[in-house]
C-alpha cells in the first residue's frame, strides 16, 4: 500500500506514530527553512512539515499544486492548531517524501471558492470533481442511495434490472435511438422508463420491485433536466392507492432520517390537483409557507365548485379586471411599505417575457389603517378594503393582483408567489416540507391534434369510479372548443405525486391491467387497433395471463439529492452531467462517427 492512513483520519491521538500519507498537494507554504504542504485526499486534508534538510530536496525538486505526493513522517501536535479541519490538532513532521506523479497548473483553484467558471469545470470535470463542495454533494447522493436500498429491503423489495436497448414507445418525450447493425434498417430506444418492464414483472409474480435506474429522454434541458437521469423506480402489486402512498411517504421519512437526521414525524398531507391549481396556481405547491392565492375571478369553464369574489372588482369600469379571464391575488405579509421604486420594480418583473403579463396592480393595506392602490382611480377606499378582505389581508401587507388569459395567469402568480417569498425569506433550504397531491385529471385535450392525450402515460388507470365513464363513452369530441364538456374531461386518474418543498419528486399511478380498458385507453389516445397492437402487443397479450393490479411511483433521484444538499440544479450532484444543450464537453459528445461505422449500420448522414 502507499499510505497507513488517509488525509482525513489522524487525530491527536495518533502522536508519535510514524505515518504515510498520499495524496494531492492542495498548498505549499514556504518559511524560510522550513515549508508547509497541505496534502489533500478525498477524506481529508493533513498538513505536512518539511524541515531543513527535505527543505533543501524541495529546492531542487520543487513541488506544485496537484502534484501526486508520498510522504513519511511522525505525528506532532500542531502548535497552532487549525480548528476548521477535523486533522486541525496535528500535523506529521516528513522524514522522506517522494513525488509519485507531477502535474501540470491547474485551469482553476481546486478548493471550495474557485475561480472556475462553469464552463471549464466542466471541460477538466475529473479536477472540479476533487474539489471538497463537490465531494460533499456525491457523498449526500450515495447517502440517499443507500438509504433507499436499506428501506426498500427491509420492505421485501427485489433489486431487477431491466434491458436498455429496448422498443420505441410513446411515453411523452422523444426517445434516444440506437442502431442495430446485425438488423439493418432497425433501432433500439434507450428506456424514458422502465415502465412497461416493471409491470411485466408485476405479471410474473415479483410483487415488490425496484430499481435505482438510469432513464433517457431527448428533451430541450434546464437547471433540474438532464439527458439521462436516475430514477428510483418502484412497484408493487396487490395495492390500492392508499397503500402506495403509507409505502413511500415512509421511504422519505426513512431517507430524512438517515441522511439529514430529521424525524419528520408528521402524516404528509394530501390536496387534489384542482384545489392545489385553484390555490396555489400549479400542481407542486411549496407549502413552507401559508399563502394561498385569492381568486377574485374564476374563468367560466373550470373550478366550477368553486366560489370568487368577481362582485367586488367588476362593474367599476376597469377593464383590465372586466375583460379579463380570471383576476388572481396574492397578499403578502409585512411589505405595505414598498416604495414607488420598488413596486415599479414588481410590474416590471411581471412583464419579462419568462412571466408574460402586462402589468400588476395592488393595494398597500397601510399601518395606519388607510389603503393605497395602483387602481384609486377606479375603486375607492372602502371598495379597496373590501377587496383586501376578501384577499384575507392584515394591516401592513401587499395584496399584488394579475388578470388575463387563466393558464399564462395562473402561472405567473404562482411564480410572482415563489419570487416573494424568495425575497423574504420563507424559502429555508434546511426546512422541507412534504405533500400529496392526487386526483389529477386522466386526459388533456390538445386542440393542435383534435385528440386527447395522457396527462400522466397511457398505463395509468383512471379513478374506479371513472372506469365506466370511460368505457361507456365516445372518445370522439365533435366540437373543440366545448372539449371541457365532454365526459372525458372529468375523469380522474388514479394517480399521486409527492411534492417537496415546490418541486415533484415522485410521481405514480395505479396501473390498468385488464385488457379491455388498456385497449380503450390506447383507442381514447388516438390509436388505431393495429398501431396499439405494433407498439404494446407484448403488455396487452401480457394481461391475458392473469395480470394481477398493480401500481407505482418513481422518484427523481437527482432532483431529490439536489433539494436535500440546498441546491438549485441536479448538475452538482450528477459526477459527469452534460451541459444546457446536451453535451459532455469534456469528452467532446456527442461527435461524429467514422465512415466505416456508418456503412456498417446501414446509415447515410445527411449532416454538412
Amino acid at each position: 500500500m502507499f499510505r497507513t492512513h488517509t488525509c482525513g483520519e489522524l487525530r491527536i491521538n495518533s502522536v508519535n506514530n510514524e505515518v504515510t500519507l498520499a495524496g494531492w498537494v492542495q498548498t505549499i507554504r514556504k518559511f524560510g527553512a522550513i515549508t508547509f504542504v497541505d496534502l489533500r485526499d478525498r477524506y481529508g486534508i493533513t498538513q505536512l512539515l518539511f524541515g531543513e534538510e527535505l527543505n533543501q530536496q524541495l529546492d531542487t525538486n520543487p513541488l506544485g499544486r496537484e502534484f501526486v505526493l508520498q510522504a513519511t513522517g511522525t505525528v506532532h501536535e500542531r502548535s497552532n492548531k487549525n480548528s476548521n479541519i477535523p486533522t486541525g490538532d496535528v500535523e506529521i513532521i516528513v522524514t522522506s517524501f517522494k513525488i509519485l506523479n507531477k502535474s501540470a497548473v491547474p485551469p482553476f483553484t481546486i478548493q471550495d471558492d474557485t475561480d472556475g467558471g462553469d464552463d471549464i469545470r466542466m471541460k477538466y470535470r475529473f479536477l472540479d470533481l476533487r474539489r471538497n463542495a463537490v465531494k460533499k454533494n456525491l457523498e449526500l447522493r450515495y447517502a440517499v442511495n443507500r438509504a433507499t436500498r436499506n428501506y426498500l429491503h427491509q420492505q421485501g423489495f427485489m433489486d431487477i434490472e431491466t434491458p436498455f436497448l429496448i422498443k420505441s414507445t410513446p411515453e411523452g418525450a422523444r426517445d434516444f435511438v440506437v442502431p442495430s447493425r446485425m438488423n439493418g434498417g432497425q433501432f433500439y430506444a434507450l428506456p424514458q422508463s422502465p415502465q412497461t418492464f416493471k409491470q411485466l414483472l408485476m405479471v410474473s409474480g415479483y410483487d415488490r420491485y425496484y430499481q435505482i435506474v438510469k432513464c433517457f429522454r431527448d428533451e430541450d434541458l434546464r437547471a433540474d433536466r438532464q439527458p439521462e437521469f436516475t430514477q428510483i423506480d418502484c412497484e408493487m402489486a396487490f395495492v390500492e392507492q392508499e397503500d402506495i402512498l403509507n409505502m413511500f411517504e415512509g421511504l422519505i421519512k426513512s431517507i430524512f432520517k438517515e441522511v439529514k437526521g430529521i424525524d419528520y414525524t408528521e402524516k404528509v398531507p394530501r390536496m387534489t390537483w384542482e384545489d392545489a391549481m385553484w390555490n396555489y396556481g400549479n400542481d407542486k405547491p411549496d407549502i413552507r409557507f401559508d399563502w394561498k392565492l385569492l381568486n377574485l375571478k374564476k374563468p367560466s369553464s373550470v373550478y366550477t365548485n368553486k366560489k370568487d369574489s368577481s362582485e367586488l372588482i367588476t362593474g367599476a369600469s376597469f377593464g383590465v379586471f372586466d375583460n379579463a379571464e380570471t383576476v388572481v391575488a396574492i397578499a403578502v405579509p409585512g411589505c405595505s411599505d414598498y416604495s414607488r421604486k420598488q413596486t415599479d420594480e414588481l410590474i416590471e418583473w411581471v412583464k419579462r417575457p419568462q412571466i408574460g403579463m402586462g402589468g400588476l396592480a395592488f393595494i398597500k393595506c397601510n399601518k395606519d389603517g388607510t389603503y393605497k392602490s395602483s387602481m384609486d382611480k377606479f375603486f375607492n377606499e372602502e371598495k379597496l378594503k373590501a377587496i383586501a378582505a376578501a384577499c384575507n389581508a392584515s394591516t401592513g401587507d401587499l395584496v399584488l393582483i394579475l388578470a388575463g388569459a387563466e393558464e399564462r395567469t395562473r402561472k405567473a402568480i404562482s411564480e410572482l408567489r415563489l419570487e416573494m417569498a424568495e425575497r423574504l425569506g420563507y424559502r429555508k433550504k434546511e426546512e422541507f416540507k412534504l405533500v400529496w397531491v392526487l386526483d389529477f385529471p386522466l386526459f388533456e385535450y390538445a386542440e393542435d391534434e383534435n385528440r386527447w392525450v395522457a396527462r400522466h402515460h397511457p398505463f395509468t388507470s383512471p379513478k374506479p369510479s371513472d372506469i365506466e365513464i370511460m368505457i361507456s363513452n365516445d372518445p370522439a369530441i365533435e366540437n373543440a372548443a366545448e372539449y371541457l364538456k365532454h365526459p372525458y374531461a372529468n375523469i380522474k386518474a388514479n394517480a399521486y405525486d409527492m411534492v417537496l418543498n415546490g418541486n415533484e419528486i415522485g410521481g405514480g399511478s395505479i396501473r390498468i391491467f385488464q385488457r379491455e380498458l388498456q385497449e380503450k385507453m390506447f383507442a381514447a389516445l388516438g390509436m388505431t387497433k393495429e398501431e396499439s397492437l405494433h407498439k404494446f402487443s407484448f403488455l396487452l397479450g401480457a394481461f391475458e395471463y392473469g395480470a394481477p393490479p398493480h401500481g407505482g411511483i418513481a422518484f427523481g433521484f437527482d432532483r431529490l439529492c439536489a433539494i436535500l444538499g440546498g441546491s438549485e440544479s441536479i448538475r452538482d450532484f450528477i459526477a459527469f452531467p452534460k451541459n444546457n444543450a446536451g453535451r459532455d464537453v469534456m469528452l467532446d459528445a456527442p461527435s461524429t462517427i467514422d465512415e466505416k461505422q456508418l456503412v456498417e449500420l446501414q446509415i447515410r448522414s445527411t449532416a454538412k
